[in-house]
């Protein structure tokens, strides 16, 4: 069952268009990927869908359209962003950033600290004060806690350490694996996302060029629309 519709979306920063057509879906339980160079639209997309951008076409989800409601409502239906960049509230504590997005339910600060244990030794640490890769934990866990029915991840490993990056690809396989909760995510790597994701989307200068399955996803189609 679809969780997420999105159907022929458009949207522009003022007069220049930055999406021009783009379709994809997200399923109960289902790890999607979204894929494609730089500037192709993939953050622009996300920001539609968490309604901190207007756009035009068809938004869905959980049967309610959201092109007709605003980003805290997004939210409140259950999307939780973890937005490029991380975006912390640096002078805030670990535990405050936390529990500034806490919702009821089973994400809780127990829980999100037996997920990223680093989290609980630096509960009382601003945010600030935290390496990048603790940052990036924290923001997953602060979208966790809002108890999202679909998480979307946007360039969650990007510009950390190789380790780091590996815990964090190993955190999505656990959501996988133990939650069964849909799950966005836009990264580079292509052997990570293929060994966590079920499908992808493909953007090409703001146009959805190809959907399947990550079976189906073939060297040849990655050269064309990912490759240098």
């Amino acid at each position: 069952m679809s969780l997420l519709s999105v159907q022929h979306l458009t949207a522009s920063y003022g007069a220049i268009q930055a999406l021009f057509d783009v379709s994809l879906s997200v399923n109960e339980g289902e790890v999607v990927a979204l894929m494609g160079r730089n500037g192709m639209g993939k953050s622009t997309t996300v920001r539609c869908i968490s309604r901190m951008m207007k756009s035009q076409g068809e938004v869905v989800f959980a049967g309610a359209d959201l092109t007709k409601v605003p980003s805290h409502k997004a939210a409140l239906l259950g999307i939780g962003l973890v937005p490029e960049g991380r975006r912390c509230f640096k002078d805030l504590t670990v535990s405050e950033n936390l529990l500034s997005a806490a919702r009821a339910g089973v994400w809780n600060m127990r829980s999100v600290v037996e997920l990223f244990p680093r989290l609980g030794e630096r509960v009382n640490q601003v945010a600030s004060s935290l390496s990048g890769g603790e940052q990036q934990m924290l923001a997953i866990g602060r979208a966790l806690m809002t108890n999202p029915r679909l998480l979307i991840l946007d360039e969650a490993t990007e510009g950390l350490a190789p380790l780091v990056r590996q815990e964090i690809w190993s955190v999505i396989a656990k959501l996988k694996q133990e939650t069964g909760l849909s799950i966005l995510v836009i990264d580079k790597s292509v052997k990570e996302l293929k060994s966590v994701c079920d499908s992808a989307v493909i953007l090409e200068r703001g146009i959805t060029v190809w959907q399947g399955t990550m079976s189906e996803l073939s060297a040849d189609v990655t050269e064309q629309f990912i490759g240098v």
